[in-house]
């Protein structure tokens, strides 16, 4: 098996994720890796490690994902390997709930989300993102 971390979704996952009309809630598993520093687009130099960057956007898109009616379901720093095999653990793991993929993507192209994009953009290495559904709320 191969695991490519991203921080953007590739055109043929956008493709999918726009072209569905499922409007049932979905739940977004995230595996983030960070930056050792975090690195914004811009080539701004900071003294932030990604972690601390990626913490930035966390505790903003908190509040916007509850404003869309969503909500952070969990978060936490990854221990260890329990089962199974990977090359690389990720650093921490969130799940967010969405009314729907309809509200993910108004809440992604909102005004306040590309407020805070670049702290996201800056602290992750990569991550994967994996949608869920039929979860009990």
């Amino acid at each position: 098996m191969r695991v490519d971390n991203a921080v953007y979704p590739n055109e043929e996952q956008m493709r999918g994720f726009l072209e569905t009309t499922d409007e049932r809630p979905i739940c977004m598993v995230n595996l983030l890796k960070f930056h050792p520093k975090a690195q914004y687009p811009d080539g701004r130099d900071s003294d932030l490690t990604g972690a601390e960057a990626y913490a930035i956007y966390a505790t903003a898109v908190e509040e916007l994902l509850e404003s869309f009616g969503g909500r952070i379901q969990f978060s936490g720093d990854v221990e260890r390997l329990m089962l199974g095999e990977v090359e690389e653990l990720w650093d921490a793991v969130a799940l967010a709930l969405y009314p729907s993929r309809k509200a993910m993507l108004e809440m992604m192209m909102s005004e306040a989300y590309q407020a805070i994009a670049d702290h996201r953009t800056a602290g992750l290495a990569g991550q994967l993102n994996i949608e869920t559904v039929n979860f009990e709320p």
